[in-house]
């Protein structure tokens, strides 16, 4: 059997930045083991699984296809970057000729579209609640050690906590935090957190971004996620509310590093946009 595969590069429109996802076209139905094990052999934080839906659909064009992501130890029901990904295949290698695509997943139904050198995501957005600090204490002490932390929150919807470092820190501490993220496994002791975010507000001054973050997600195998679109699903219902804006520029300083165009909708979604840069083709053989 060969599957065409695709890596490329989300949230950023540089090779080598951003964050990778593979992306399988799969002309048939494809044994349900055999998702895990071409992502595990892929080994990126996500591998995109884009199916026909029907007899006849065809990746040139149709409008619609299913969509599933897999990191290298499990399924997961949201991946941003690797829709990114999925999306740019179907417009940039495969020519798609509609204006939208819409991929059907376990976070229900998302939609892609091509806005000049942009692709805008239609995600879902995520609200976070305000979290008591002694229920994580020993998490957060894994990742920050004793910086102030000034907010606090975690979104049910998503297993990912908030975690919003002072105003008086740079973007530049952010980066240099050193962040033993396999440390999290022992120290979330509640069960409920499968994802870690760490923000920090931006300085409008420089290059107008309005936060940066950086995002660890050990629970499903991924110690440091370069870009995170899942994560901006919190993100930015969580800044939209503290910055008193729609409209917001945000920046995911991993060592890649990404850039991430935020509008947040009146009806409870959040378009994303992001550029691509499409480094490999290939066939996985077996």
């Amino acid at each position: 059997m060969q599957i065409p595969v695709f890596t490329v590069d989300a949230f950023t429109n540089r090779p080598f930045s951003g964050n990778p996802a593979a992306v399988c076209l799969l002309e048939n139905d494809l044994d349900e083991d055999l998702h895990q094990k071409i992502a595990t052999e892929m080994n990126l934080s996500e591998t995109a699984f884009i199916r026909k839906l029907k007899p006849g659909d065809d990746f040139t064009k149709s409008s619609c296809f299913g969509l599933r992501w897999f990191t290298p130890a499990n399924e997961v029901p949201l991946c941003g970057h690797a829709t990114l990904a999925s999306a740019a295949v179907l417009f940039h290698v495969q020519k798609n000729t509609n204006s939208v695509l819409t991929f059907v997943t376990l976070s229900g139904e998302l939609k892609a579209r091509q806005v000049k050198d942009h692709i805008v995501l239609d995600l879902p957005l995520y609200t976070a609640y305000p979290q008591e600090l002694k229920e994580v204490e020993e998490l957060i002490k894994a990742a920050v050690g004793d910086m102030i932390v000034q907010d606090l929150r975690y979104s049910p919807d998503t297993k990912k906590l908030l975690v919003r470092l002072s105003d008086t820190y740079e973007r530049s501490v952010l980066e240099e935090l050193k962040v033993s993220a396999q440390r999290f496994l022992s120290a979330e002791k509640t069960g409920k957190v499968k994802g870690l975010i760490l923000t920090v507000k931006g300085n409008s001054s420089a290059k107008g971004h309005d936060f940066y973050s950086r995002y660890f997600a050990p629970w499903y195998g991924v110690l440091e996620d370069p870009v995170t679109g899942s994560a901006h699903a919190v993100l930015s219902s969580y800044w939209s509310e503290q910055l008193g804006k729609k409209e917001m520029l945000a920046f995911q300083c991993s060592r890649r590093g990404g850039e991430l165009k935020i509008s947040v909708r009146n009806d409870g979604r959040v378009d994303i946009a992001g550029q691509t840069a499409v480094v490999l083709k290939g066939n996985l053989t077996f």
